[in-house]
């Protein structure tokens, strides 16, 4: 099944027969009246039915244009039948949450009746085509105009493989979410911490009192992230540390990360290697709270060690 240019319509009408929320009988005497009840059964569907098919007339008309039904609800295979000799090609009982994307995708809304149909409620996509990957049949819908929504089609080798694509791709579009909501970046592959122990060792020279040995603590700690880069990678931490910073100390002005296959310093700038403002705002911000937390703990143990009364002669344990 493949259709090119294709009109979509997107519908929640039940197009088969279904039987009554309340219970009813029908009561009739001959065959005929049978009969009769019957044909006035398919009738109220067929009489749908007809209405889509004369509307994708008034709609594709002499050109090469093509028509699409998706339904949230059922179609039976007499009206499948019917749209099939018109050349519709109709799909039924698609999920809801497909039928919302598939909206934003290709433009159009969800409509929920057929009389009165107009050309501003269909989506339109270039390419639709049906196609089976191994026990599931699905439907791709492509050459769509301003989407909102899309869907990724993740394989792999087994349930592992594909949570571990998945979970890529999440981060990916969360980080690619956060540069546009913040509008900035930083230089990658460590370089901002590398800066930021330097600036902070020069702030250390300004600072008096117990206050100095917080901020070299601080700074240290920030090296946390090239010296795991550096030992993920299999080099000398000490080594690829000083060869960092001195590198940074020739030109302040550019930062210098570390390059993970050669063990040397690079521009991250120059090669595309970022990082989020808002995780580093978020991870410096964290870090320095739970520090604090676990002082603080450290101090309500001493201060409670401190009040507790001493052991003497003739008191009970």
């Amino acid at each position: 099944k493949e259709l090119k240019n294709v009109h979509i319509l997107i519908l929640n009408v039940s197009l088969e027969y279904e039987k009554s929320e309340v219970s009813s009988n029908f009561v009739y005497k001959n065959a005929e009246e049978r009969e009769a009840l019957v044909a006035a059964e398919r009738k109220f569907t067929d009489d749908k039915v007809k209405q889509i098919i004369e509307f994708k007339k008034e709609i594709c008309g002499e050109s090469d244009a093509t028509f699409m039904v998706i339904n949230q609800k059922g179609i039976d295979p007499i009206s499948l039948d019917m749209f099939a000799r018109e050349g519709i090609l109709g799909l039924r009982r698609a999920k809801r949450r497909n039928m919302e994307r598939l909206a934003l995708a290709c433009g159009g809304f969800q409509v929920n009746s057929v009389d009165d149909l107009t050309p501003d409620m269909l989506g339109h996509a270039d390419h639709v085509y049906e196609q089976v990957l191994g026990e599931d049949k699905f439907t791709f819908v492509e050459g769509v105009e301003n989407p909102y929504s899309c869907t990724i089609l993740v394989k792999g080798q087994n349930a592992h493989t594909i949570a571990q694509i998945k979970d890529s791709i999440r981060d990916g579009l969360r980080a690619v979410k956060n540069v546009i909501e913040e509008g900035a970046m930083v230089a990658g592959a460590g370089a901002f911490e590398i800066a930021a122990y330097d600036h902070l060792m020069k702030v250390k020279e300004g600072v008096s009192g117990r206050a100095k040995l917080g901020v070299q603590a601080y700074a240290e700690a920030l090296l946390i992230i090239p010296k795991t880069l550096a030992e993920n990678s299999g080099f000398d931490l000490q080594e690829t540390l000083i060869t960092l910073q001195e590198a940074y100390a020739k030109d302040p002005s550019n930062p210098v990360g570390l390059d993970v296959v050669t063990g040397k310093p690079i521009f991250p700038e120059q090669m595309g290697i970022w990082d989020n403002v808002k995780v580093k705002h978020s991870v410096c911000n964290m870090s320095t709270i739970l520090a604090s937390q676990l002082l603080l703990v450290d101090e309500m143990m001493k201060a409670g060690r401190g009040s507790r009364p001493k052991e003497g002669p003739g008191m009970e344990m």
